[in-house]
């Protein structure tokens, strides 16, 4: 992992870590590790009540970067969006159900393998943009679009 723009510290993990270790025997480096960049857990979703699909919508947190895929504000996020799920592999289950269908929590959760374009495999940071997988320059911020209008910026998933 010798790509020096990748905000996520990778270096000295062992080679595919999250194939011999289950999600909580992962230690918060390799936890953090496969978090892929995409930034669609910057997103905000639409729920449907009758069905419980949750749809991906454009519009953005107002703490993300969408130059970088990452919060502006990372340790310090909750302090601005308190709701902001801090995910683990104590409440991942009860969150699986909004989380994009190319993340790598979910992905392993359900015993399925990283895309090749996830970091990890690819060796940079920047195969998840490339790949067409992030939201980088493709989103608009919370504080732009009413709510009532958030219907309107609805996205399908690439995968």
């Amino acid at each position: 992992m010798n790509d020096a723009k990748d905000p996520i510290a990778r270096d000295g993990l062992a080679p595919r870590f999250w194939e011999r270790k289950t999600l909580s025997e992962m230690t918060t480096k390799e936890w953090e590790a496969l978090c892929d960049g995409c930034g669609k857990c910057c997103l905000n979703k639409l729920e449907d009540e009758d069905t419980g699909e949750v749809a991906l919508t454009r519009v953005s947190c107002r703490l993300f970067d969408d130059t970088t895929c990452r919060c502006a504000q990372y340790e310090t996020r909750h302090q601005f969006v308190p709701e902001c799920i801090s995910l683990k592999s104590e409440n991942l289950d009860i969150h699986l159900y909004w989380m994009p269908t190319t993340c790598a929590y979910k992905l392993l959760w359900q015993g399925k393998t990283l895309y090749d374009w996830h970091p990890l495999i690819s060796g940079t940071a920047e195969s998840v943009h490339t790949a067409g997988i992030s939201m980088q320059h493709r989103t608009v911020p919370e504080f732009e679009i009413p709510e009532e209008d958030w219907e309107d910026h609805i996205i399908e998933e690439p995968i």
